[in-house]
């Protein structure tokens, strides 16, 4: 198919993400160490082209929590890495947040299999793309984030597109101005981190560009969320030893108390860290503090106030760095 390849390679020529750069066309006769320090040089641009787009992904974040905050989901929808890196964040979200794996999802062109192994053709399928979805049974409290580095790939462009017509909030994740991904979402993120050192491979700078976003859109909501303390995990998982070693130290952190303390109130409230800090505070039982959390919508710095923990609220920061966002 010339006729297709042919209009496929000029979308490509005109993409700054793929463009060749000659003044690296020696890169391969560099040493080890001066190719390392160029890809060092390369990735130090990305944070500042994030920042640039930083209240674009602010109003994508809000109106995302928004939604959540009346039960909808946070769905990311991608091909390649872009998907990979979607899979990826969503997957951190239940050990970090302990949301249900249905809340954060990510959708991959191919489906599991293409995280290890391309899958050929499915980044080409909008129809894939809207099989995919509907397979969610989207609803309009939902959210999906097309992540595409070109901002052209057909099945991140056909999510959005298709989340769209089913009254989903979208948002479109490139690294490409004027994106047909971006003009496609109702709120664009076009994160510009230009020409790659090896051309066209936006595993690179566009990569990282991603990762950085998708980790600002799943932390700031859950924030959002009340999923913190302050900056403190007091949703965290506890599934392992670390983790639960870890919780441990949140509950010390929040509330000073000594450690048989610490371990009577995870006892009673089965290792869950927001009751057993409310214990501790609020000086209550374990029904009780879950009693009070769930008025609170799970809101930990609420749930204190309301179960009168003396100085519970911005004022009572206990010295680990906590803010009115929780």
């Amino acid at each position: 198919m010339p006729s297709l390849h042919g209009e496929l390679r000029a979308q490509l020529d005109s993409l700054a993400t793929e463009a060749f750069r000659p003044e690296l066309a020696d890169v391969d006769r560099l040493s080890t160490l001066e190719i390392a320090r160029l890809m060092n040089g390369e990735d130090a641009s990305v944070p500042a082209a994030v920042a640039e787009q930083l209240p674009a992904i602010a109003r994508a974040i809000d109106a995302a929590a928004a939604r959540m905050a009346r039960g909808g989901r946070l769905v990311y929808a991608g091909a390649g890495t872009a998907g990979r890196l979607g899979v990826l964040d969503a997957s951190e979200c239940p050990p970090t947040f302990n949301t249900d794996p249905s809340e954060v999802v990510g959708l991959l062109a191919g489906g599991p299999a293409a995280m290890v192994q391309a899958v050929e053709g499915a980044e080409d399928s909008r129809e894939l793309a809207a099989a995919d979805l509907d397979a969610l049974k989207l609803s309009e409290d939902d959210t999906v984030v097309g992540v595409s580095a070109s901002g052209r790939t057909p099945y991140a462009v056909g999510a959005v597109e298709h989340a769209r017509r089913l009254g989903a909030l979208t948002v479109g994740l490139s690294c490409n101005a004027g994106s047909a991904l971006g003009a496609a979402a109702e709120h664009s993120v076009e994160v510009v981190t230009g020409p790659e050192l090896i051309t066209g491979s936006t595993r690179l700078k566009a990569g990282t560009a991603q990762k950085l976003v998708l980790n600002m859109i799943s932390t700031v909501t859950m924030i959002r969320l009340g999923k913190t303390y302050g900056n403190l995990m007091v949703d965290v998982r506890a599934s392992n030893d670390k983790l639960r070693a870890r919780s441990r130290r949140i509950v010390a952190l929040a509330t000073g108390a000594p450690d048989d303390r610490i371990e009577a109130a995870l006892e009673l409230t089965g290792g869950e860290v927001k009751n057993a800090i409310l214990v501790i505070l609020a000086d209550v039982g374990a029904p009780q503090a879950a009693e009070l959390l769930s008025r609170a919508d799970g809101r930990l710095r609420a749930a204190l106030a309301a179960g009168g923990a003396p100085g519970a609220g911005p004022a009572a920061d206990r010295g680990h760095g906590a803010s009115e966002c929780a």
